[in-house]
């Protein structure tokens, strides 16, 4: 069972039972959910997640007012709560986890990820804010929020990032993308440097699935569940989700796509082999073509989008022309690389 489910079915069999027996006054004031650390709460668990900080347990959150009456009673109800179900454990949350289920106030539950007691309302509030953290904020399920003021918080950090700060996202994302995959891994292969070789790559990486979360609209969970994540991504997830474990293949074993490229376009430029060196060829000449692959993608969506209309696949041409769409002066003078 996943923890998301096993967290509802927790709460329906023993949580409410305690709000209407304990809490009939404020029941219709408490939400009840799992949102925030552990991969449970962005629905990826599996039998590996259970050593540790996994098991049955929810969250209750409390406006101020009602945290500061019934918040420490209502802890202790929840503490006293039955330690299984389903032939599973209640969670014990190791040193190193936090508070991450029972009682909170919800100004206090969202400070932790945000620093703030609001949803961001300007530019620079906006661009403070982590991706990861949002992401860690907005995950989960919401299973009871009468009140809606938890809800109402949620829904204003999931309508995502101002336009202009998403673009000044993806500007940065793709020349960052082109700086490092398309134009310094190869260059790094070429002088037989091979450690700046495999940090060019991993930059690449993350910039582009940094750069399919913010074509989705969507926040990019931390480096461990990234990729995971963006395999149900609509906009261009399944297809550089295959394409970037390709390209993390050691050659040892035949690739994950199974099926040839996606793209089949003789636009898309071929890697110069002989650029790159004595160790050119083999594995270094495979990731070229699939860092160009990816690439074409990335460049299609985003003239498909309208929000870039330079020529040519090089993604850092086109970081330029995403940064010139931007409306506010201040956010389109920045450097291109900079967020």
């Amino acid at each position: 069972m996943k923890g998301l489910d096993l967290a509802e079915k927790y709460y329906a069999e023993y949580g409410r039972t305690m709000l209407s027996e304990y809490f009939s006054t404020y029941q219709d004031r408490i939400a009840v959910g799992l949102v925030g650390e552990g991969s449970e709460c962005f629905g990826f668990d599996d039998e590996l997640s259970r050593d540790h900080d996994w098991g049955p347990g929810f969250c209750l959150w409390l406006t101020a007012g009602d945290h500061e009456e019934i918040g420490a009673d209502l802890q202790q109800r929840y503490d006293a709560l039955p330690k299984r179900i389903e032939g599973f454990e209640r969670r014990v949350e190791g040193p190193h986890a936090g508070k991450r289920t029972g009682v909170f106030e919800i100004t206090d539950f969202y400070r932790r990820f945000i620093r703030y007691d609001h949803v961001p309302n300007s530019i620079a509030e906006w661009r403070s804010l982590p991706e990861t953290y949002l992401a860690t904020a907005t995950n989960g399920r919401v299973f009871w929020d009468p009140l809606g003021e938890f809800t109402a918080f949620r829904d204003g950090l999931l309508s995502f990032y101002p336009e202009d700060v998403r673009l000044k996202k993806l500007a940065a994302r793709c020349a960052t993308a082109g700086q490092t995959g398309q134009y310094n891994y190869r260059r790094c292969i070429a002088r037989e440097e091979l450690v700046a070789a495999h940090c060019a790559l991993s930059s690449f990486i993350e910039a582009v699935i940094s750069i399919v979360y913010l074509l989705n609209k969507k926040y990019r969970p931390f480096y461990k569940w990234m990729h995971r994540g963006m395999k149900e991504l609509p906009v261009l997830g399944a297809d550089c989700h295959r394409l970037l474990t390709d390209l993390c293949a050691d050659g040892s074993r035949p690739s994950a796509g199974g099926g040839g490229s996606v793209i089949k376009s003789e636009s898309v430029p071929d890697p110069d082999e002989a650029a790159i060196g004595a160790h050119g060829g083999g594995i270094f000449a495979r990731n070229e073509r699939i860092v160009e692959e990816i690439s074409a993608l990335i460049v299609a969506r985003l003239r498909k989008e309208g929000i870039s209309d330079s020529a040519g696949y090089f993604l850092l041409d086109h970081a330029h022309a995403v940064q010139a769409k931007i409306q506010n002066d201040a956010l389109r003078s920045l450097h291109v690389m900079m967020e």
